[in-house]
């Protein structure tokens, strides 16, 4: 090979595209998360189980825990500690973590001990988180985000929906208990045997809770009733269920007819904004069977029965009519450790993602059903709800994004 031909050659292999190392993604960001223990009343729930704290840990994230926060969900201080978390023995060191992780929202004596320019991850209730209590947050520069407003990539609101789940699941093993005779009841088991007429349960709404209510009303055996105003709502249940469960919109005759004959009744109406609507007045109560059960899971929203008034888990029961009224609000705290693993299914993944994001800021611009739970970004309000119900001025998140 002559030496024109090498020379071509060695020009014609520089002309051509060369390998160049490019630089590692480095937009990951190691989280500070701190987990304290609830103290609103009769909260047993911890956000995040031991195990979804090893996932974190693992990825690098660093977790400090509130000694005995998850005492009342049965996990001990050596259960998180053993799979890489820090316990602390003074409250005011969990809130100096970056991004604190909540069930309940805070109090004002929480708020106090935060150091400011943090995320909170909490509930957002306007009936315990006053106007004062947002302007403290709004003071501190905090970004908070409310879990129950939380989308996935469905526009489904998760959180929610598995508390729903589990409220609807339970609200059928609570009147199956109420109706035996350890608690003076009317001593009959729920559901179905040979040869016994079933129980008659009714269930009042066709979401969530109402559909979970009814599955487990199914699988017992009880012969099932559904109202609902939405006749979109009750055809899903019938698909879902693969089954043609009796179901009537909510005329208040072939309710009335239906509550006389029914052992059980759920109330299971939620409202987007504002009260549930009173479905049942006090004269159909009056007219129930003596002994029969009233399961109000709506009782959080003021509840859809006239008879109702909230109750708690040390007395969750009253009598009116003679007929036994079950009205506590949130009933997923009855079983602490299964809904403290359906809370860290969804919070776990989303705070491994925030990481991988690089930070709490990066994962609100780029995920728009994430961006949907903020109610305050780095102080200023962002809850056009919020800010009219409480006169205070906000701002669009949107623009806000657009602004980073």
């Amino acid at each position: 090979m002559n030496n024109d031909l090498l020379k071509s050659l060695a020009k014609e292999a520089l002309l051509m595209p060369q390998e160049k190392l490019q630089p590692i993604d480095s937009k990951g960001k190691k989280l500070f998360i701190g987990i304290p223990r609830e103290t609103s009343f009769q909260e047993n729930r911890v956000a995040l189980v031991p195990e979804a704290v090893a996932l974190l840990v693992n990825n690098g994230h660093r977790v400090l825990v509130e000694t005995k926060a998850g005492e009342n969900a049965n996990w001990s201080d050596q259960d998180y500690s053993e799979v890489g978390a820090e316990i602390c023995y003074n409250t005011k060191e969990v809130f100096q973590a970056d991004i604190i992780v909540k069930v309940a929202p805070p109090s004002d004596e929480e708020i106090e001990l935060m150091t400011g320019k943090q995320t909170l991850f909490s509930a957002l209730q306007l009936s315990v988180q006053p106007k004062h209590t947002l302007q403290k947050l709004m003071q501190k520069k905090i970004t908070a985000i409310a879990w129950d407003f939380i989308q996935d990539e469905d526009g489904i609101y998760p959180i929610v929906r598995s508390m729903g789940e589990l409220a609807g699941t339970q609200s059928i093993s609570i009147a199956s208990y109420l109706l035996t005779c350890y608690d003076g009841g009317r001593g009959i088991i729920l559901g179905g045997i040979a040869g016994v007429s079933p129980t008659e349960v009714v269930v009042i709404g066709a979401g969530t809770v109402g559909e979970y209510a009814v599955r487990s009303a199914l699988g017992l055996g009880a012969s099932v009733k559904v109202f609902d105003n939405s006749i979109y709502k009750l055809r899903r249940l019938q698909s879902d269920l693969d089954s043609r469960v009796w179901t009537s919109v909510i005329n208040p005759k072939v309710l009335e007819k239906a509550l006389m004959r029914a052992d059980v009744v759920i109330g299971a109406l939620r409202s987007q904004n504002g009260r549930t609507p009173c479905i049942v007045s006090e004269d159909m109560v009056s007219r129930m069977k003596k002994g029969s059960v009233i399961v109000d899971v709506s009782i959080d929203q003021g509840g859809c029965f006239e008879t109702s008034r909230a109750t708690n888990h040390k007395t969750p029961t009253f009598k009116k009519y003679d007929v036994v009224h079950y009205c506590v609000p949130n009933i997923a705290s009855s079983v602490p450790r299964t809904s403290s693993f359906a809370l860290s299914n969804i919070f776990s993944p989303l705070l491994i993602q925030i990481g991988e994001e690089g930070g709490v800021s990066n994962m609100i611009k780029h995920d728009c059903g994430f961006r949907n739970g903020v109610y305050i970004f780095k102080g200023a309000l962002t809850s056009k709800a919020l800010g009219s119900a409480f006169g205070l001025p906000y701002k669009n998140i949107e623009l806000l994004m657009a602004a980073l």
